[in-house]
């Protein structure tokens, strides 16, 4: 089925992120990627006692954003249930509609679809994939198979709520019966509210709430048991279609290794001293100081619960600061579960009219990298080559988009829904808002980061500026970080020939910014 020409190219890492050694893991890390590695033997050969395969009735397993076969919690229950389990996954046709013919998320999502399908073929079952609206695909093969109960874990995101609850409704006609489990977070809907009943809209609060109810039951893996002798046999499955048959004919190279055994690959990197040190490095770009996982995380190829767990399990401080991260994944998450118009408008009502200006030609200069600004434009250039972008140069070039260039923020995160690898919606929506200044919880509308001064604390030695801005990279450490204020330039430079001269001068964008948010 691979078909060469969508082979993912495992090449330019993230900064810091080459040559990973994967010695030395912490024992139970080392034993997840065993896990992984012998997954086929371990489906074929088990001590286990396995139900009958041969009665008629069957349930369906519909994998959405939990790409894996261990510590799943719906197809653990799935399997547990007794009926021959069907692997289902859909190609949604209303969310390949809108995706560039180019979008390399694809590419991590199907062949980390291809590791699954392998490893089911492995145990004696197979994946079943079609391409049209789950609305249509899901209660029909719940006919055909003769499945009354599909298992799915939830999603949370608008659509996805409105697509469930379709796809219910048609199920409960049919006799049949839709039933999800918490997956991907924590804790999830109203779970965590504040002593008044209400859902909580400040980090702080939201974040020692979490701690205090947090229990090792609720990071325990959610165990699927054996695959043999419980998956339904392979007759009619349909044939997986590549990525040109999906319409998608010119998928870029993902920098990352998708699926389960990727996902446990950068764990166990991580895992090496690394993650102790987060907490200090974690906000240079430069430096191999972050996890990588957010795309794996994204797309479930790694369970939440595993990463909660090995944060408690270290302790270090670098951990705690680590597990915090991830507690703020769930405050947007809950946030857009109880405030789904966030996706569209500003969290807070007076900033939902603000007259953003909205110059088309600046917002090109910064989705080109071309705004004059060097960590800015590298920053850009990074996400458009690779899909990723570090979470500190996010904020960065965010704040300066809204605050400099004095663009409404619900452009700039589309751009990022657009190319980013790890696109989630809370986080993004959540992150831009927090950098506008319009969502709950965000910086005060009058804190607006200075690039150069960003630049010059976060990437001091312009290490970062130079991998992305090749055409900088002969410019001493102080001239990097602004150009136009270099009392001297290298031979042969020339600034707004060689390199643009800034579009817009900061201190003046800062009084303009604040005298627009201010009206309000």
């Amino acid at each position: 089925m691979a078909n060469t020409l969508f082979h993912i190219a495992y090449k330019a890492q993230p900064d810091g992120l080459q040559d990973a050694n994967t010695q030395h893991k912490p024992k139970f890390i080392a034993k997840k990627q065993q896990i992984i590695a012998n997954k086929m033997d371990h489906s074929l050969s088990d001590n286990h006692t396995a139900p009958s395969t041969t009665m008629s009735k069957s349930s369906l397993y519909w994998f959405r954003r939990d790409l894996r076969l261990e510590d799943n919690h719906a197809l653990q229950q799935a399997l547990a249930a007794g009926h021959p389990v069907q692997c289902v996954f859909i190609f949604d046709t209303n969310v390949l509609v809108s995706l560039p013919s180019s979008d390399r998320r694809l590419g991590f999502i199907w062949h980390s679809l291809l590791e699954i399908r392998d490893l089911l073929r492995a145990a004696g079952g197979d994946l079943w994939c079609e391409t049209g609206e789950p609305q249509a695909i899901i209660p029909r093969l719940a006919i055909q198979l003769d499945a009354d109960t599909v298992y799915a874990n939830e999603d949370y995101e608008p659509y996805a709520r409105q697509r469930d609850q379709g796809i219910a409704a048609i199920l409960s006609a049919q006799g049949k019966e839709l039933r999800q489990c918490k997956d991907q977070v924590i804790f999830a809907k109203d779970e965590l509210l504040t002593g008044g009943g209400k859902p909580f809209t400040v980090f702080t609060p939201y974040c020692n709430a979490w701690l205090k109810r947090l229990t090792p039951y609720h990071s325990q893996s959610r165990e699927v048991p054996p695959l043999a002798g419980r998956l339904r046999a392979p007759a009619g499955v349909p044939a997986m279609p590549n990525l040109i048959e999906l319409g998608f004919t010119q998928v870029e190279p993902c920098l990352l290794r998708p699926g389960m055994s990727g996902a446990a690959e950068l764990l166990a990197d991580f895992c090496q001293q690394r993650i102790q040190r987060y907490h200090e490095q974690r906000d240079y770009p430069a430096v191999k100081g972050v996890s990588y996982l957010s795309t794996h995380l994204r797309f479930g190829t790694v369970s939440i619960r595993q990463l909660v767990q090995f944060a408690c399990f270290d302790g270090s401080e670098g951990a705690a600061c680590w597990l915090k991260e991830l507690i703020w994944r769930e405050f947007y998450q809950q946030l857009l579960w109880h405030f789904p118009e966030v996706a569209e408008h500003s969290f807070k009502p007076q900033y939902r009219d603000l007259a953003y200006p909205n110059r088309q030609d600046w917002l090109e200069s910064w989705q080109k990298g071309l705004s004059g600004y060097p960590l800015i434009d590298a920053a850009m250039r990074q996400l458009n080559q690779t899909g990723y972008m570090h979470n500190r140069l996010r904020m960065v070039a965010a704040s300066f988009l809204v605050k400099d260039l004095l663009i409404d923020w619900r452009l700039g995160e589309r751009y990022f829904a657009e190319k980013l690898l790890d696109f989630d919606l809370a986080s993004n929506n959540g992150g831009w808002q927090w950098a506008a200044s319009t969502g709950c919880d965000a910086q005060p509308y009058f804190r607006i980061f200075n690039p150069v001064a960003q630049s010059q604390k976060f990437d001091p030695a312009g290490r970062f500026i130079r991998r992305y801005l090749p055409e900088l990279a002969q410019l001493d450490d102080q001239a990097i970080h602004a150009p136009w204020l270099a009392k001297q330039l290298p031979d042969g430079f020339v600034l707004g020939r060689d390199y643009p001269t800034p579009i817009v001068d900061h201190a003046v964008q800062r009084q303009q910014a604040l005298a627009l948010f201010g009206r309000q």
